[in-house]
């Protein structure tokens, strides 16, 4: 798709866009999402793909970003892994869809009562699942409010690392990623975290877009000339 709702690739915002899936997110959560012709879209979208967003989720099967938000098909570039990890493979398609296909926004989404966080809460170990909750690990180190009880049976402990882990995550993809650092300087793309509630289908979008000012104070590496 070349547009979206009247909105060109070069007229859309990083700005605009996440207004676009606020909207989409009160009307799911309001049981008003659109009805859509889909026999259509798969027919406009058949010569190619222009998804304003990227969105990096859980692979959780309570988050599904294209319902939650209420978008169509070929409206989100859709990401998915438990504990919404930015692993090399998630950033490479990231850097695809921004580079290649024109999306203008990045979402790191985490939900409530995640699994992936509850199991790197409690150190579960089973399989390949340490390769992954081990990417988790930085956001329960960097919980340092809670002394006792540091598990997911305590909630504020699980909300802090919850919100910790979608922090992490997005600054995992700016440091790997010079593609989407360079994006972002040009004022490009935009990147913002998330907290799906599981419980009432709403999303609390960070109150500020990832600030690549600010990220660069403390990681003075990596700035890009």
């Amino acid at each position: 798709m070349k547009h979206h709702l009247g909105q060109t690739r070069e007229s859309l915002t990083p700005q605009k866009a996440l207004e676009f899936l606020k909207e989409g997110n009160t009307r799911f959560g309001n049981s008003l999402s659109r009805n859509r012709d889909f026999m259509q879209t798969i027919s406009e979208t058949a010569d190619g793909q222009w998804p304003f967003a990227a969105i990096l989720s859980c692979s959780d099967s309570r988050v599904a970003s294209e319902l939650i938000f209420d978008q169509g098909l070929g409206d989100i570039f859709s990401v998915r892994l438990a504990g919404n990890i930015a692993s090399q493979q998630a950033i490479a398609s990231m850097e695809y869809t921004c580079k290649i296909l024109g999306s203008k926004l990045v979402v790191v989404l985490g939900h409530t009562v995640c699994g992936a966080v509850e199991a790197a809460c409690d150190g579960v170990e089973m399989g390949h699942l340490g390769s992954l909750t081990k990417m988790i690990d930085p956001a329960i180190e960097a919980e340092t409010e809670t002394l006792e009880n540091r598990t997911s049976g305590n909630m504020e402990f699980m909300d802090n690392v919850l919100h910790n882990n979608v922090h992490h995550q997005m600054e995992t993809i700016v440091s790997e990623s010079e593609i989407i650092r360079e994006m972002l300087q040009n004022h490009e793309i935009g990147i913002i975290g998330g907290i799906y509630d599981i419980s009432n289908g709403c999303v609390e979008f960070f109150d500020e877009m990832f600030d690549l000012e600010i990220y660069f104070e403390s990681n003075a590496s990596v700035r890009t000339t």
